[in-house]
């Protein structure tokens, strides 16, 4: 039996700075460059976002070589290596660099670490495009963490001279118990002054741990894709309630509603806030269950456009 009586929805939520900078980018340099315009890989990991770009002409592709030489090609946001850099520069394209500078952040830490002749221990998710970037920044002089018992086993040269960095989309749960063991492990070990998971997605986690004291199932809305959409799923399942990440409105099972009388909700750092507004619009009607946001902090944060495009705003093209 259906008797949802409240959906409690986690704030913030959705768009981030860095992908808001993002999508920001990718939208003036169609106004400004002739089309079509490239971008490398997926701009946010939503495929709404994707949609609503392709229909304006904007054609994604893999790597580099796939534009032609001369062209426009934006970066992600989850940043690229050295060598993808130097393919744009050799092929002539004129690169519009929307990666996120908290992103932009940890490659520069990782190049900094090594050059000071530490080992650097990245913990993060192995063939994710932020790690990738990263890996390619210092070649085989990093060593990459996906779990707990990779932490137990991971070897390094110099034990006194360890560094650990983190993808910045990552569980705040999961981190803690990795960095634990490292930390363990390799007591000399530095970090960063600031943490590298972003504000971002430890604001969303956080809020997404608090709703779910009260909650008996969470509905994440988010790519499949998305890791910090997936991470928001795995913190509401640790907190003892099923949780469902979903694309949109339509993936909604009603099923899921037996026996629950409050429902939380959260949406990743690439979702569009409509398809919060277009589930929260389904559940109304099919349940007419009262709605509440709580709001666990607010978010001030903002990022200027890419150096590229603020010269053209200012000169011209």
């Amino acid at each position: 039996m259906i008797s949802l009586e409240r959906i409690l929805l986690c704030r913030p939520r959705g768009f981030c700075a860095g992908v808001v900078r993002a999508i920001d980018a990718v939208s003036f340099a169609l106004r400004i460059y002739p089309s079509p315009l490239y971008v490398r890989r997926e701009i946010v990991h939503n495929e709404r976002v994707l949609e609503r770009f392709r229909s304006q002409g904007v054609i994604f592709v893999n790597e580099v070589d796939e534009v032609p030489a001369g062209a426009t090609l934006v970066f992600s946001a989850h940043g690229v290596s050295p060598e993808t850099r130097r393919a744009a520069a050799a092929r002539h394209l004129r690169v519009v660099d929307a990666t996120c500078p908290l992103v932009t952040k940890v490659h520069r830490e990782a190049v900094a670490f090594v050059n000071a002749g530490y080992n650097v221990i990245l913990i993060g998710h192995a063939g994710h495009d932020e790690v990738i970037g990263i890996e390619g920044e210092v070649g085989g002089r990093l060593h990459l963490v996906t779990c707990v018992e990779g932490a137990r086993t991971v070897q390094v040269q110099d034990s006194d001279r360890v560094a650990i960095l983190c993808q910045t989309t990552l569980s705040i749960l999961d981190t803690q118990d990795i960095l634990a063991v490292l930390r363990a492990r390799f007591p000399n070990a530095v970090t960063p002054a600031k943490g590298d998971i972003c504000y971002a997605t430890q604001n969303r986690q956080m809020a997404v741990l608090e709703v779910a004291k009260s909650v008996g199932l969470f509905l994440i809305l988010g790519s499949q894709n998305s890791s910090n959409a997936n991470r928001l799923r795995e913190v509401a399942e640790r907190s003892g309630i099923p949780a469902y990440l979903i694309e949109n409105e339509d993936a909604f099972q009603m099923e899921w509603l037996e026996g629950v009388k409050a429902l939380g909700i959260s949406a990743g750092a690439s979702t569009p806030e409509e398809l919060v507004e277009g589930l929260l619009a389904k559940l109304r009607r099919l349940t007419g269950a009262m709605v509440q946001e709580l709001e666990s902090v607010e978010e001030t944060v903002s990022f200027v456009l890419p150096a590229e495009l603020l010269t053209v705003a200012r000169n011209g093209v």
